[in-house]
């Protein structure tokens, strides 16, 4: 199908891409990558009267360090967060996930940035962003406003960036030496996640030091549960002992209950995945 009419707009600075938002109240779209937005517009589902692309904008690419973390520009593209050796360094669990989205077009194409933004609760990205502590560069009329992972992903779809803001960059603490595992179930490749699991973990002396998880599909936001991570400390990589730490992984969800299975499914599939990610993690 034909998208509706719309302008078009194609800033080469932020600042300008934040006036022109401002300017164009209720019905305007950006436009990152464009996996999600496009089909959208396909299918007549928005239909903007101004889409502001962001892709002229120079300064929302690359990964670089900065002191104890990596920042990655919002519209880097999910290959080169999968294929980055700085990433894989200090953030494996990004590379992990990233190499799971879709297929190789859309990775070369879907950014980083827009995917979070985006907040699908059964995307890829937004489980990994949570469980390794992110933060999230937001420019707007008032300047940049940095949000906390915990503070960012809102509601189904919806996130703390503003109508009149966009996503700049994504700051990741370093977890160097982490290793990491995402285990995503699917009926078919390359579908959304029906429930998927984060998980990077610290080994010393044979047992988990600590961890932490991200479970992706298992509600309207991300889930990271916290409970569990603490139970996973001193528990040896093996299948019997994590199984048991992460028993409860799913308590306290809302996964969704539909064709691709239900609630009840979903919660069992979380604590399968949990072992499974652990202890592949532990023993990379």
């Amino acid at each position: 199908m034909i998208p509706t009419a719309f302008e078009y707009e194609a800033p080469s600075t932020v600042e300008d891409a934040v006036r022109l938002l401002a300017e164009g109240g209720d019905d305007v779209k950006v436009l990152a990558g464009g996996q999600s937005l496009i089909p959208v517009l396909k299918l007549r589902l928005a239909g903007p009267e101004l889409i502001v692309d962001l892709g002229r904008i120079d300064g929302l690419r690359g990964i670089r360090e900065d002191g104890d973390a990596l920042v990655i520009g919002a519209m880097t593209p999910h290959h080169e967060v999968a294929t980055s050796g700085l990433v894989r360094e200090h953030a494996a669990l990004l590379a992990e996930a990233a190499g799971t989205v879709a297929d190789p077009q859309v990775r070369h194409r879907g950014t980083f940035g827009g995917a979070l933004v985006h907040a699908d609760p059964a995307g890829d990205m937004p489980a990994p962003a949570l469980a390794l502590g992110a933060s999230f560069e937001i420019a707007g009329p008032s300047g940049v406003r940095t949000v906390a992972a915990e503070d960012f992903f809102v509601d189904l779809f919806t996130t703390a960036v503003g109508e009149d803001e966009i996503l700049t960059a994504v700051r990741v603490p370093k977890r160097t030496g982490w290793t990491a595992a995402y285990e995503k179930f699917v009926r078919v490749a390359q579908q959304w996640s029906i429930v998927a699991v984060a998980a990077t973990v610290r080994v010393e002396g044979g047992t988990i030091a600590e961890a932490r998880l991200g479970l992706t599909n298992m509600g309207s936001t991300p889930v990271r549960p916290t409970s569990v991570e603490q139970a996973l400390i001193g528990v040896a990589p093996v299948d019997q002992e994590v199984e048991a730490a992460v028993a409860s992984v799913a308590d306290g969800t809302t996964p969704p209950d539909d064709l691709n299975g239900s609630a009840d499914y979903r919660r069992h599939l979380a604590r399968v995945l949990t072992r499974r990610a652990v202890v592949r993690a532990a023993g990379a």
